[in-house]
């Protein structure tokens, strides 16, 4: 019989150990962590024990997830308040850019708004955005994360943007369309990457859009 079988059997017939106790007194194992020999009922001790370390260490990760999250919470929570007081397009982004860089220490941040309205003034945020990055903005389900190399986002960030290495872009939705995009940079290639939960972004980015779409009404 070949090892998996035998296993299989004595999951199988529990009543194997009942019908030949003699064997747990005389079956001997190799000790995992040494040369020597144990006995069965040390093996299982020792089997424990390594599973109860491992479950530690599980349980102390999901407490650290967990405290992690209540803080991201505590922060998005101030910014919402500070994003409802708000009470004029300055206002928003002042209060955008405040949270983003005190709270959660993005050091670059840039918004752009495709449809500037006739009565504001000439201001970054309603500056020329190429028709291929509205294009793209459209088709995100949800925020890309990662490089700046080949978007034109890279060069919004003002006099960072050639040592800004990885990025975060929002799209900004009202009513179903697409009314602008964040952009979020840092010299660290891995603040921002590819596949990183972006739970929190998108509602940053629907703050926002709600924010921004009030004040501009």
């Amino acid at each position: 019989m070949k090892s998996d079988e035998v296993a299989h059997y004595l999951q199988d017939n529990p009543q194997f150990f009942e019908e030949h106790s003699e064997l747990m007194a005389n079956m001997v194992i190799p000790h995992p962590h040494g040369g020597r020999t144990i006995s069965i009922t040390e093996r299982q001790m020792l089997a424990l024990r390594d599973k109860n370390k491992q479950l530690e260490s599980k349980m102390g990760e999901l407490l650290q997830f967990g405290e992690e999250n209540d803080g991201i919470s505590e922060k998005m929570h101030r910014l919402a308040v500070g994003m409802i007081a708000a009470g004029s397009f300055q206002a928003v982004l002042h209060t955008l850019n405040f949270h983003l860089r005190d709270d959660f220490a993005v050091p670059h941040l840039a918004v752009r708004l495709w449809d500037r309205p006739a009565d504001t003034d000439e201001l970054p945020e309603f500056a020329q955005v190429s028709q291929e990055l509205q294009a793209f903005a459209e088709t995100l389900a949800q925020p890309y994360c990662g490089s700046t190399s080949g978007f034109e986002t890279s060069s919004w960030f003002g006099e960072a943007s050639p040592h800004v290495r990885s990025q975060a872009l929002i799209a900004m939705r009202n009513g179903g369309g697409t009314i602008g995009m964040i952009a979020m940079g840092s010299e660290d290639v891995e603040r921002f990457y590819a596949g990183m939960g972006t739970i929190y972004l998108e509602r940053l980015g629907e703050m926002a859009s709600a924010a921004l779409a009030r004040v501009l009404r």
